[in-house]
This record gives C-alpha cells, structure tokens and sequence, in this order.
C-alpha cells in the first residue's frame, strides 16, 4: 500500500513538473530575466482556471499570457510594471493576491463586522433581559433573595 502510494505521488508530481512546460525556445536568453519571469508566472492567475497560477496551468491563454510577461521583461520592465500592465489588462482577478483597496478591504473585513454586530446585537439585548441588581429596588431585591433560599415543593403548583 506504502508502494502504491509513492508511485501514484511520484507520477503526480511528474506531472505537476511538466505540466505548464513551455519550448525552451520561448524562455528569454538571460537567465536572470528568465528567473524573474518565472517568479511572476507564480504571482499572476490564469483567466480560464480556476484559482491556477499561470505557472501550473496547460491552457492556451495561460502559455499566451507567459509570453506576455517575458515580452515585458525583455523590453525591460520592472516587475511592479509587469503587474501593473496585467492589472490594467485584466483587473482585480489576475492578481493571486490582490492588491488593497477600498472594494478588497470591504469584502475580507465584512465578515469581521457582521460577526461583531451580531455579538454587539446579543450583548444588549442580553442586557435588558438580565437587569443588573443596582437597578432592582431594595423590595425586589429581597423578594429575588427570598426566592432562592426558599425551598421548593415540587408537589406544589
């Protein structure tokens, strides 16, 4: 079973290797241009799969959109540039981790809020239901404290 198991990860991660391999014609020339396109391949999302890198995606549009990154590199761009250009193009999406803005940081601070006001919610109505004893008078208060040292009859209704 421990056999099989290697196999299959052995074959899966083959398979992950070469799975968005491109012709080696199409990698840039200088081998630092080359490593900062392939960081960048990790940071962009392919259009057509979901939550993939274009790094790890076999698409057609994901080989397109590597080249467009190593024609922006090869012209001289700066990564902030590449990103910026991807962005423009393609919005919010391509970005595996987008950037913050008003619109990101009411979506990933909604649930926070919602949450909170909802305890907030809870808390005061919890409040007027459970009156605090310095707002019982001193008649209730005796009443309230005769009542719990007084026994019960369960017999009795």
């Amino acid at each position: 079973m421990k056999r099989l198991a290697l196999i299959v990860a052995a074959a899966f991660a083959s398979v992950m290797l070469t799975a968005a391999s491109d012709d080696p014609a199409d990698h840039l020339k200088d081998a630092g241009q080359e490593s900062r396109a392939e960081s960048l391949f990790g940071e962009i999302r392919c259009v057509v799969c979901q939550n993939e890198s274009i790094a790890a995606s076999e698409a057609d549009i994901a080989h397109d959109m590597r080249m467009l990154v190593r024609g922006q590199i090869a012209a001289g761009k700066t990564d902030q540039d590449v990103r910026d250009y991807m962005y423009a193009r393609y919005g919010d999406y391509i970005l595996l981790r987008p950037r913050l803005t008003l619109g990101t940081a009411i979506l990933w601070g909604a649930p926070f809020v919602i949450v909170l006001s909802g305890l907030g919610l809870l808390l005061a109505r919890r409040r007027r239901i459970l009156p605090l004893e310095g707002e019982l008078s001193a008649s209730e208060l005796a009443a309230l404290k005769r009542l719990e040292t007084e026994p019960q009859d369960p017999g009795a209704s």
